[in-house]
């Protein structure tokens, strides 16, 4: 197992590296210039000019990556641009945040997504079948900003059950954090539950009509153990990849819903970043994230090979 992730890992570095480039190239596609709106309304041409050479931003681009680069490698992210904080500082107030929401959303989705997609398959073509599916697509259908709305309307402004917004750390404030966080993760967590149920089933269904879940049948094996034992966990590949996309969606910021619940996670701070245009935040909050895909990516395939066992055979 150590060999296999060193291997996967070795890939995640070239992988990094083209990342980088294309987070690096593309943020210089950002309209306007981000040393002008600094200067401030006269525009000093000398203030301009010590900007540029302040961020080195007169320095030819493929320096400037070189330049980026190895700040990233040195766990220096560069300065923001308009609040002259650390990139990184600035990365590491948000991080917690969002992982909090991302957690509390993949465990409402698995809470209700992954039951209901095996009653789905088991009951298949029945009343419950059709019912969860209709679950599914209306939590594929229904906007995400539509639902937060309609959640802080019925239960905080109606029945002041729950803050409609805001945000208190977990460390500060556990009961409060998760009051302010229950209906931001229930928005998200429903549409990755509709995703997720659609995928269990699916897996289900196909898992159910191989050979040896009839042979365990046949053996006398209670429908319990022959769902939960044999079929479900043989359905569990496609759905730990789906899993580890989901959640990397999620760290890479749920803007819509942070906006809504004013929620200081990553979706907020790039928005704030690519309107400021603060390219050091954006590159970093990039970059970040998708070093959280490979991350979540490699976990997949860890997970792949302690599910399958003919895929350890092969170690």
């Amino acid at each position: 197992m150590p060999v296999y992730i060193g291997k996967r890992l070795l890939v995640a570095i070239p992988t990094l590296l083209i990342i980088s480039v294309f987070v690096f190239s593309l943020q210089k596609l950002l309209p306007g210039d981000p040393i002008l709106a600094m200067a401030g309304e006269e525009r000093d041409p000398a203030v301009i000019e010590f900007l540029r050479e302040k961020y080195h931003l007169n320095d030819p681009v493929p320096v400037q990556y070189v330049r980026w680069l190895g700040g990233i490698v040195q766990g220096d992210f560069g300065i923001s641009l308009r609040t002259n904080q650390p990139v990184l500082e600035l990365i590491l107030q948000k991080l917690p945040v969002t992982i909090q929401l991302a957690v509390m959303s993949m465990i409402i989705a698995f809470v209700i997504g992954i039951p209901t997609g095996i009653l789905a398959a088991v009951k298949k073509n029945t009343a419950l079948d059709y019912i969860a599916n209709i679950f599914a697509l209306s939590g594929l259908s229904i906007p995400n900003f539509w639902l937060g709305i309609m959640l802080i309307l019925l239960i905080s402004v109606n029945l002041g059950w729950l803050p409609a917004s805001g945000y208190e750390s977990i460390f500060v404030d556990p009961v409060r954090s998760l009051q302010t966080m229950i209906m931001p993760a229930f928005v998200l967590g429903t549409a990755l539950a509709a995703q997720l149920m659609r995928h269990t089933r699916s897996a289900m269904v196909g898992v159910m009509s191989a050979d040896y879940i009839r042979t365990a049948r046949a053996k006398g094996l209670s429908p319990r153990e022959v769902v939960l034992s044999h079929s479900f966990r043989n359905a569990l590949l496609p759905v730990v990849t789906l899993s580890a996309l989901l959640f990397g969606e999620l760290l890479a910021g749920a803007v819509l819903t942070e906006q809504i619940f004013t929620i200081p996670g990553f979706g907020k701070l790039i928005v704030d970043a690519v309107f400021n245009r603060d390219y050091a935040v954006v590159q970093g909050v990039v970059l970040c994230t998708a070093v959280g895909f490979i991350l979540m990516n490699l976990i997949a395939d860890v997970l792949y090979v302690l599910l399958n066992p003919r895929l350890r055979a092969t170690l």
